[in-house]
This record gives C-alpha cells, structure tokens and sequence, in this order.
C-alpha cells in the first residue's frame, strides 16, 4: 500500500528594500526559508540573478537535495547489506542550462561520491549498490534529466 508524505515549509521574503518590486533592482532577493522549529536558511537567488553571494540559492539546494537523498539510500542499503561506511562526501555539480528569454533547466546533475568502506569490505557491492541507491532516491525519481554517478571506493587502512 502507497504512503504519502508530505512536507511543509515557510518561504518568507526578506528583500523589501522600502519600495517593494516597483523595479527590477529596487529589491532583495533575499529570504528564509523556515521549516517547523528548525534554524532558519537564509537563502537568496543565485548571484547571476542578483542574489546574495552569501546565501544558499534554490538551484544549490536543488542539488544538495539530490546528493542528500542518494547519500541516505546508500548508507541504508550499506547498512543492510553489511558494509561499513566510515566515510562519505560527495562533490556534487549540478548543470542548468539558461535560455535566451529566461527561462530554464537543469539539464544534468553528476554526483560524485568518495566513500570510505571498512577493512575487508566488498568494493564491488559498495559500488553496486550505488545504482540501487540511485534507484530508490525519492528526488532522482521526480526530475526529467540524468542524475548521474560515479563513485569511488576506498577500503579504510585503520
């Protein structure tokens, strides 16, 4: 039987520098985003959309959304299948691609993930079950454009 989850957030506009949107760079891209009692993010557009450099912008947590979910199934599934992750970043990059009159797209995200396994664990299942991990994310299964993969794994010298 499906369940459905749902996700509820506050996004509150910050960037009224006194005269609103009256034009394009009378204001702030600035705002927070606010999710039940949790620290709030302070966000903002991407700079080359006059955002604030500082801030997250939508299109880096778009990315780091894809990276998170990949990086849970993958510990999970590690978990199960008894292999030992001691250690995981990934180095993400996200590609959008800005059309003539404005709108756009990611057209690609490529993860890259250096995960560190425990002495005596089985490389070739940890890289495996990158796939599968990519098969269960929640987010990758919601984007029409490629999330792609590619690992590396290391078995820990300690």
């Amino acid at each position: 039987m499906a369940k459905k989850h749902t996700y509820e957030l506050t996004v509150d506009w910050t960037g009224n520098l006194g005269s609103g949107t009256s034009s394009y760079d009378a204001y702030s891209r600035d705002h927070l985003v606010r999710i039940g009692t949790k620290t709030a993010i302070e966000a903002s557009s991407d700079p080359a959309f006059r955002g604030d450099p500082a801030r997250h912008n939508p299109e880096e947590l778009f990315v780091a959304s894809l990276s998170s979910c990949h990086m849970l199934w993958y510990l999970h599934l590690c978990a199960t299948n008894k292999i030992v992750v001691t250690s995981y970043v990934d180095e993400a990059v996200g590609t959008m691609q800005e059309e003539a009159k404005g709108d756009g797209r990611f057209i690609d995200v490529l993860l890259r993930p250096r995960v560190t396994i425990g002495a005596g664990g089985d490389t070739g299942l940890a890289a495996r079950l990158h796939e599968e991990a990519h098969r269960f994310c929640f987010i990758a299964n919601s984007v029409n454009f490629p999330v792609r993969c590619e690992p590396s794994i290391e078995i820990s010298t300690i």
